[in-house]
């Protein structure tokens, strides 16, 4: 049962014209841990959410907003700031998260008893805290590139998950390949969850870390990578475009995800102007995954 006293946070809200999205959700992210951008009425209009642990400063979010509309020549949008009920993902997980069959892989919960498919390749990943569990149509993208992949002669023999979550996708790679994996997220409780997942899907070379993306030194040390995974969101894959480059060993693949179909042509282009290409297109529910290189 939820705990009345406990929230699960606060979720900003507002829907914008498209063509200013980028604009708004700049002022959002400056009042919220993270920010999302989804389509709505017909590709004109876009909603943008922020989502954080405490209460966000309306006065000074409201002025963000009211002054980026000013510039924008447009009427203010209406801000709506929603209180999130407190919820046990654990026992949400048990009670809702059935397993899935994604390419090669079997995703599933500690509930799942039951014999494994023939050929599969198990993932057990409880949703818990940390985003990943394969329910999402960026993790499917993800782990279908995974499987492409995995049908080239080379191996990567280094394998870097940033943004792991739940550490799925750097699970994933270790159970193809006998590869080193690193996976790492801004967010300690990520690490936490992903270092747990590790220890149940019995893949001792998956060492997982916490610290500021790229900037941090295990990531420089243990790299370049040869598969570079990324499903985070639009704005800070543009933002890491030239870092991920500087940490991609050369013939490397990325694995990009966490974006919309119309997102696409903004991270494709900031990739692009680090020479990295489009390799193939994964189509997941309005969402793509990008393998580049």
């Amino acid at each position: 049962m939820n705990d009345p006293k406990r929230t699960g946070g606060y979720r900003i809200e507002l829907d914008v014209p498209v063509e200013h999205v980028l604009a708004f959700s700049d002022v959002v992210e400056n009042f919220a841990s993270a920010v999302a951008m989804v389509e709505i009425g017909e590709g004109k209009v876009w909603r943008v959410e922020g989502f954080g642990e405490s209460l966000p400063d309306k006065s000074g979010l409201v002025a963000g907003i009211e002054l980026t509309a000013l510039m924008a020549g447009i009427e203010a949008p209406a801000v709506k700031i929603q209180v999130l009920p407190w919820t046990d993902w654990l026992l949400e997980n048990r009670r809702r998260f059935p397993p899935i069959r994604i390419d090669r892989f079997f995703v599933h919960g500690s509930h799942y008893t039951k014999p494994k498919p023939a050929g599969s390749i198990p993932l057990l990943i409880d949703a818990a805290l940390a985003f990943g569990s394969g329910e999402h149509a960026t993790t499917r993208g993800c782990l279908m590139a995974t499987g492409i992949r995995a049908k080239r002669r080379k191996k990567p023999l280094r394998v870097l998950d940033m943004g792991c979550g739940s550490g799925i996708l750097g699970i994933a790679a270790a159970k193809v390949w006998p590869c080193r994996v690193l996976v790492s997220d801004i967010d300690p409780i990520a690490r936490d969850v992903a270092h747990e997942n590790t220890i149940l899907n019995r893949v001792p070379r998956v060492r997982a870390i916490a610290g500021p993306g790229y900037r941090n030194p295990l990531v420089k040390k243990r790299g370049p990578y040869d598969l570079i995974y990324a499903n985070i969101l639009a704005r800070p894959l543009c933002r890491m475009a030239k870092d991920l480059k500087r940490h991609l060993a050369p013939g490397g693949v990325a694995v990009l995800s966490g974006l919309t179909a119309r997102q696409e042509m903004w991270v494709l282009s900031a990739h692009r102007a680090q020479r990295l290409y489009l390799k193939k297109r994964i189509p997941q529910d309005g969402w793509h995954t990008l393998m580049i290189g």
